[in-house]
């Protein structure tokens, strides 16, 4: 429980801060002409980077407290 929740946090970190990164490991080969993501990617990779920053904390904190 403790690795999946240290992964979540982590891949929540690199979705929020690091969204361009993300999208270069991601997506980019599946676009020949595109050099960065479009504005609606970042904003809903943001929002998940969110949520699995959240789970994944939360995960923590259970394990910690149980």
């Amino acid at each position: 429980m403790i690795f999946l929740s240290v992964f979540l946090l982590l891949a929540g970190i690199l979705m929020l801060w690091k969204t361009t990164l993300f999208w270069s490991v991601t997506e980019r080969w599946t676009s020949k002409d595109a050099d960065e993501p479009s504005d609606l990617y970042i904003l809903n990779t943001r929002i998940g980077g969110g949520i699995c920053f959240i789970i994944g904390l939360a995960g923590i904190i259970i394990s910690i407290v149980m």
